[in-house]
């Protein structure tokens, strides 16, 4: 069982690491907002980063925002880089769990992640870089679960378009595309056999989709990765059947399709090389056709956006053979809720610490580092995400 208690040496049940970055501060307002809901409705809490006056910028602009002048007072900070390997340890011994929001995740990760393992701290983070991910598993999943640590990746929502998105989202695309033959080389390492398919093999293809009346495409995120772990995880410790996922963005008519299609070349082309990775770090907004600033959007784009996703399940009917014939079942379910990036994310994120703190018992037997879905598919956080805005229904 997971180790949520704090003591006089571990006094909080939170550190935000990252705490001044732009998802950081979101993240600050989030635990504010959510301080009631902790264990025994109280929550400790702290924020971390490399600047102790930004760090104080941050704490009084929360303050100000939500209405909460005891902020100023309550929420200690503290100073940690990921540059300095003693104040991370000094940092995670002081926490349950670290909400690290430092990212590229790529870059400055693995000595958050490291830290945590070596100093008994849980760790969560809403990372969408596949490489990231699935390298914490293969390097520190065998320790944590050694030292009963939690490392939970991608608690948040991928690069799903709001009014407009910071840049930091568009390096790790950048960087990731980059190093795409990389993440090739570190999944043989784990010398995974094949998971069993039911039905025929789903083809990932640009497709006309009638549910939504657009074509689709296949998305370029890091959802069908952190799926694949969960159905391989639910599949080995639970016999489960695991099921073929595909990710799609509908993009409209054929004329976008071709658009795009000229635009991932042209990305593709760029990232391959040193000057074209640094044309699209310095200019986001031209690349991305403004849907990435280095400003980020503002609360008013923020407070007008909103997203939804449609999960389009096919399936066979208890005691129908998969052999003998197509799918003769259907489900659909409907994700929806506020402007996904800055908003939505640190709800997720922080409902994950939170189910964490009061659901420890509900968790995997043992630790490790897990997706969302194989850590907390016992919780009630479905429960949690949907009372605080994030609804899921079946259509």
């Amino acid at each position: 069982m997971a180790l949520v208690e704090t003591s006089s040496s571990r006094p909080y049940h939170l550190v935000i690491f990252g705490a001044s970055g732009f998802t950081g501060q979101f993240v600050v307002e989030e635990v504010a907002r959510t301080v009631s809901e902790g264990p025994k409705g109280n929550l400790k809490w702290a924020v971390a980063g490399r600047s102790k006056q930004k760090l104080e910028k941050v704490v009084e602009q929360a303050a100000g925002i939500l209405s909460k002048p005891e902020l100023r007072t309550e929420v200690d900070i503290i100073v940690a880089d990921v540059e300095e390997p003693d104040s991370l340890a000094a940092m995670c011994k002081k926490a349950v769990i670290v909400l690290n929001c430092v990212g590229p995740y790529r870059f400055y990760g693995e000595p958050v992640v490291k830290a945590c393992v070596e100093n008994g701290a849980h760790h969560i983070d809403i990372c969408g870089e596949p490489q990231f991910l699935e390298g914490m598993q293969l390097n520190y999943s065998s320790q944590a679960a050694d030292n009963g640590v939690y490392i939970i990746g991608s608690c948040g929502f991928d690069s799903i378009p709001g009014g407009c998105i910071h840049d930091g989202t568009w390096q790790s695309a950048i960087y990731g595309l980059a190093d795409s033959q990389k993440l090739q080389s570190l999944r043989r390492k784990f010398n995974h056999k094949p998971l069993p398919t039911v039905g025929s093999k789903l083809k990932r293809r640009c497709v006309e989709n009638n549910d939504i009346q657009q074509y689709t495409v296949p998305f370029m995120g890091s959802d069908p990765s952190v799926v694949k772990r969960t159905q391989r995880f639910l599949a080995e410790e639970h016999q489960a059947m695991p099921v073929q996922y595909g990710a799609y963005a509908g993009i409209g008519t054929i004329g976008n399709v071709i658009k795009l299609l000229f635009a991932g070349m042209m990305f593709w082309f760029l990232v391959k090389f040193s000057f074209g990775r640094n044309l699209l770090i310095k200019h986001p907004e031209l690349f991305s056709f403004g849907l990435f600033s280095k400003a980020g959007p503002t609360r008013k784009q923020m407070e007008a956006s909103s997203f939804q996703f449609a999960f389009y399940g096919e399936g066979y009917t208890e005691g129908e053979d998969p052999c003998q014939g197509k799918p003769n079942a259907k489900i659909r379910t409907l994700v929806q809720g506020p402007e996904c990036g800055y908003v939505a994310t640190p709800i997720a994120m922080v409902q994950a610490a939170l189910t964490v703190l009061n659901e420890s018992t509900a968790l995997p037997k043992k630790g490790g580092v897990y997706t969302p879905a194989a850590a907390f598919a016992k919780t009630t956080l479905i429960s949690r995400l949907n009372k605080h805005g994030i609804q899921f229904s079946v259509i």
